[in-house]
């Protein structure tokens, strides 16, 4: 596998400049080494703080520009330096090497003010005048630097130059750059001496792209393949058997007689970084994708932009299909479920353990066997979940996970519910219902029993957004999604602030305590408030009334009270259900048949009826003055058409 990569490939594409702010204490030699690396002699005489000093593209390999900004030493000009910062990209920290003191200095000054500034770049530290230093108090630079180097891990490198005698003066802005283009933080820990998790998985991945006959070796076909993807030159069969030769000896199991293995190319890549060799693995990963976050780059995922608010993202029946037959290939048991070692495995070329599954807002967001493992309709539903909340996520999984056909092809972009409305149907095969509620209204043992989590007295509230997702079987054997999504009371104002934030809802239910007259109450407020909003944005959503915990005793009109309100707006009589007896009344199905029948149980206000009114009163005065207007068009034609007879028989 060779190192040599092409000069302006990836690296051009992503950046177009490299800002390296030098700083220091006064008197280290900023001014001359920048002065030196820009014309290539010592100046003898040098401004205090040279203005923006500009290396030219083809000064390093690169091919990418450098822009060097010096800084003044004094406290008056700090905050002029702390801006500079922000906009830099690395930062060039000098002593003087006939100074201690101020190597000292980068220890207990500047390397801390740098944190307390939160500027998270790459440091190169520079130690200036070399040729000054006491020759009969020589230092050890790894010695000194080894403990400092430990403590402030954002230094990439270090080295000592003379600008007096053109020594290193060049390389210490090569190093500048070479860490801002070729970071060496993501994929190496220089205390362990290893690769870094992500820059692991994100490797694997590629080897696993790579090896196209699936045997867990790359052969020489496939490595002359990966070589010139990379690199664009093949391997000469010598280079090749180099190559095996090089890890075999360090390796034993890297190599077999299939070829190349993944320990053998992980072994190569942990090679090239400790020769310093970083450019390789770089050109390696950005070929396939990556930034520099070890992530797939943002932009080269084709997620649909162009969709209305009211337009939500599912997945395809190509995507579904794959994802079934990843579910397949990792359930390694063959028992239907994935285990936590399974789900482990399954997202090794994943930049994070499980994916993003781990974390809020999608954990225990489905529903698990008793041994808490995963089935294929909890999977498909997790991505269901995440495909309509992040879009750009979900696609970048699917690529981790081995997706390698058009990635344009896995989502599908649904109609705007809008127009569904009108159509008095919809498409949708996954549908989102906002859960509101007041406090102690029962919304969270709502969303927790609906992927059969037992009943529980107490619920911890959170502040992350909660949702739960299930399939629900449908009269004559179909399947939907449904993934409820609670509104926490205090957030109800916040989210009807928008203009769209109803946008992304297909269904809203209104959760009350039946034994609580206050619950009902405020569960009417909140109806009131969402049924209004959404007569004022045209984002009106179908919404049903549910009278939870049924085992209490209700309050003596409670039926009353909540059925009188029902026939009010025009919606469908209220749904009671008690989750601690494990009776949902058939809940779940009936919130997914009002999405479905998106035009009816929609709430009339008073509001909304008057404006109703208003409108067709002035929909007919238009209709009636078009009529005037073309009676009075109508007319007038025909006077002219008898005043031209009139005319014509008088002459």
């Amino acid at each position: 596998m060779s190192g040599d990569s092409p000069e302006g490939t990836t690296i051009s594409s992503r950046r177009s400049t490299v800002r390296v702010v030098v700083l220091g204490d006064h008197a280290t030699g900023k001014s001359s080494l920048i002065a030196a690396a820009a014309s290539d002699t010592f100046p003898e005489n040098v401004l205090p703080v040279l203005p923006l000093t500009h290396l030219p593209a083809d000064y390093f390999p690169d091919g990418i520009p450098v822009i060097i900004i010096d800084t003044p030493s004094s406290l008056e000009d700090k905050g002029k330096v702390e801006e500079e910062l922000k906009l830099a990209d690395a930062i060039v920290l000098t002593y003087a090497c006939d100074q201690p003191e101020t190597l000292t200095r980068l220890q207990n000054f500047w390397l801390p003010e740098i944190r307390r500034l939160k500027v998270k770049i790459p440091v190169i530290v520079v130690g200036c005048k070399l040729d000054l230093r006491d020759e009969h108090y020589p230092i050890n630079l790894e010695l000194v630097m080894g403990p400092i180097m430990q403590q402030f891990r954002e230094i990439e490198t270090c080295i000592e130059c003379s600008a007096a005698n053109l020594v290193q003066v060049t390389e210490v802005f090569y190093y500048a750059q070479k860490a801002v283009l070729h970071p060496t933080a993501p994929l190496f820990d220089q205390e362990s001496q290893t690769l870094q998790p992500r820059c692991i998985r994100a490797l694997k991945r590629i080897f696993l792209l790579c090896d196209h006959d699936m045997d867990s070796a790359l052969n020489d076909d496939e490595l002359n393949e990966f070589q010139v993807r990379c690199f664009n030159a093949p391997l000469q069969p010598s280079e090749i058997v180099d190559v095996k030769r090089v890890v075999q000896e360090k390796v034993p199991e890297g190599v077999n007689r299939l070829g190349l293995t993944l320990k053998g190319f992980l072994y190569l890549h942990a090679l090239f970084i400790e020769k310093g060799r970083l450019e390789t693995t770089w050109t390696v990963l950005r070929e396939f994708g990556y930034n520099d976050d070890l992530e797939l780059k943002k932009e080269n995922l084709p997620v649909p932009s162009e969709k209305a608010p009211d337009q939500s993202v599912e997945l395809t029946s190509e995507a579904v299909d794959f994802l079934k037959g990843i579910f397949r290939l990792f359930d390694s048991n063959k028992d239907g479920a994935l285990q936590d070692s399974e789900l482990d495995e399954m997202f090794s070329t994943a930049p994070e353990r499980w994916g993003p599954w781990n974390e809020a807002p999608y954990k225990d967001s489905v529903e698990r066997t008793e041994l808490g493992d995963l089935t294929l309709s909890g999977f498909l539903s997790q991505w269901d979940l995440m495909t309509l909340i992040d879009p750009p996520q979900s696609l970048a999984y699917l690529i981790y996970l081995g997706y390698t056909g058009d990635p344009a092809t896995a989502f599908c972009v649904t109609r705007k519910r809008s127009l569904d409305f009108k159509k008095q149907h919809t498409q949708r095969h996954v549908f989102q219902c906002f859960v509101f509620g007041p406090k102690n209204s029962g919304k969270s043992a709502l969303l927790t029993s609906f992927v059969g989590s037992p009943f529980q007295s107490k619920y911890n509230l959170t502040s992350d957004q909660c949702y739960t997702v299930n399939t629900v079987d449908q009269l004559g054997g179909t399947k939907k999604t449904l993934i409820l999504h609670e509104i926490q009371e205090d957030d109800v104002k916040e989210l009807l602030s928008s203009k769209e934030s109803l946008a992304a809802c297909d269904v809203a239910v209104f959760l009350y305590d039946s034994s609580d007259e206050h619950s009902l109450k405020r569960a009417s407020e909140l109806l009131m408030d969402v049924a209004m909003k959404g007569e004022d944005s045209e984002y009106a959503v179908p919404c049903l009334l549910v009278a939870a915990k049924d085992d209490l005793h209700p309050y003596p009109t409670s039926l009353k009270d909540s059925e009188m309100i029902c026939l009010t707006m025009k919606i469908d009589a209220p749904i009671r259900m008690s989750v601690k007896e494990n009776d949902t009344n058939d809940a779940f199905l009936r919130i997914v048949n009002a999405a479905e029948r998106c035009h009816l149980s929609v709430p009339e206000t008073e509001h909304g009826r008057n404006k109703k009114h208003y409108q067709q009163l002035v929909n007919r005065s238009l209709v009636i003055a078009s009529v005037g207007a073309a009676v009075a068009v109508v007319a007038f034609a025909a006077y002219r058409a008898y005043a031209l007879r009139k005319s014509n028989s008088a002459s």
